[in-house]
């Protein structure tokens, strides 16, 4: 969703949000991205459903109604905005025309992508504005994605959507966040399953869910245990037994190289 419920100009008259870019008919699931121009003018204030997270593309001043009392904020280039799913985003205005890339995460997403390593009752603190390189870049590689991949950009934000969300329960989730560590990888029955997988479906589309649901954890923390398993991330040694296959088949004389 856009913070775009009924804007006005500073006159109080309907103004439109001009969109740039948008992931809206790209298919992804656990994320979704809009790149912008929002007009000089007022928005009323608006419930948000998931993670919310506007990066500034340019400068402006942004006023927010708090408590009966407007704030103001100075936003330059790089400056973000993170408001946490299920929190009111407040009355805005922005005093000229700016454009904005807006990252928008699902909370289910963000406890399904590593709820075995964080509490998923971890409550992340939203900020009007501040400095994150980490996720100004995330947003900026995302939008070139979508600008490129088109449709074909769903693997990528969703795997985007996973390091996002371990950023922001790292770096802005509640101190009380209880963190769990397992050190010893797999299982034996656990990377039997994942292996036999893998090696029967090599021809398929691999992804980290549908591996990580064999075994019933979550993407991100079956990732981190499959490493110290192997020695190798998931997509690596796929890659590697992919290789291995093919070498295999061209030895065979009596199949077609396609």
């Amino acid at each position: 969703m856009a913070l775009e419920n009924f804007p006005t100009d500073l006159n109080g008259k309907y103004v439109e949000h001009t969109h740039l870019l948008s992931s809206d008919r790209a298919g992804w699931d656990k994320l979704s991205l809009i790149h912008e121009l929002e007009p000089a003018g007022e928005m009323p204030e608006v419930f948000l459903p998931a993670h919310s997270l506007v990066i500034c593309l340019g400068d402006f001043q942004g006023s927010f109604l708090l408590d009966g009392q407007w704030h103001h904020e100075q936003y330059s280039q790089g400056d973000i905005a993170f408001v946490a799913a299920g929190e009111l985003f407040p009355r805005v205005k922005i005093d000229r025309e700016v454009p904005l890339l807006e990252l928008f995460l699902s909370p289910d997403s963000l406890v399904g992508g590593i709820g075995e390593i964080v509490s998923p009752k971890v409550k992340l603190e939203s900020h009007f504005r501040l400095r994150d390189p980490l996720i100004q870049q995330m947003g900026l590689a995302l939008k070139t994605e979508l600008e490129i991949a088109g449709k074909d950009s769903k693997l990528y934000a969703n795997s985007m959507a996973t390091a996002l969300g371990a950023h922001l329960l790292q770096r802005y989730g509640s101190k009380d966040a209880v963190v769990k560590e397992n050190r010893g990888g797999l299982s034996p029955y656990q990377l039997r399953v994942v292996v036999e997988y893998i090696h029967n479906h090599l021809d398929c589309e691999l992804t980290l869910n549908t591996l990580a649901s064999l075994i019933e954890i979550s993407p991100h923390y079956f990732a981190s245990l499959f490493k110290q398993s192997t020695g190798l991330s998931p997509r690596k040694y796929i890659t590697q037994h992919r290789l291995e296959k093919a070498k295999t088949l061209l030895r065979q004389r009596n199949i077609a190289i396609a």
